[in-house]
């Protein structure tokens, strides 16, 4: 497994070893004891989720303000573009973002510490994502950021596609109005 760093602080890309030949591939997904190895982090999931999305579909900018939650994502199926949001106000990269394609190709996984906002959009006809939580969701504490917030100018590599949202993100507050982390 190999660890780099992104542009944001905390928030860290995960390659897994892959052994693979002309029958297939195999690696771990998950190993607690060497996640903990490799980035310092001691994290206890308590939470698993799949979800399915159709091209263009965009989900995010998604946190929550109590019961944060880190989380660790993949795709399993397709490709998707992830980014993560810098909300904690104390942060030098407050209000700062940081993009990746996952993909089922690359197998890349990307640590959200707790603290940012997440969201991504399918670049394929159809993606597979898994999350890996270290809280329950809460929907009472969940928040959102407008994905087109000019102050954040996420590039999302939509390529003049208007994305699929649903009515929670079409209804989302821009950063500056949003509730975020101290």
């Amino acid at each position: 497994m190999n660890v780099v760093k992104t542009a944001l602080p905390g928030a860290l890309v995960i390659e897994p070893k892959v052994f693979g030949d002309d029958r297939g591939f195999f690696f771990e997904s998950f190993n607690q004891r060497l996640f903990a190895e490799l980035t310092g982090l001691d994290r206890d999931f308590v939470q698993d989720n799949h979800s399915k999305s159709l091209r263009h579909v965009l989900r995010g900018l998604h946190y929550q303000i109590r019961q944060p939650q880190g989380k660790l994502v993949r795709v399993v199926s397709g490709e998707v573009f992830d980014v993560v949001v810098d909300i904690r106000k104390s942060s030098p990269m407050f209000g700062k973002w940081a993009g990746i394609t996952l993909s089922a190709e690359n197998k890349r996984m990307l640590w959200i510490p707790e603290g940012f906002a997440h969201g991504f959009v399918v670049l394929s006809d159809s993606a597979e994502f898994l999350y890996k939580t270290t809280d329950y969701w809460s929907p009472e504490h969940e928040r959102s950021i407008l994905w087109n917030d000019p102050e954040l100018a996420i590039d999302w590599s939509l390529a003049g596609a208007t994305p699929l949202l649903s009515a929670k993100d079409q209804a989302a507050k821009l950063l500056k109005d949003a509730e975020v982390f101290e």
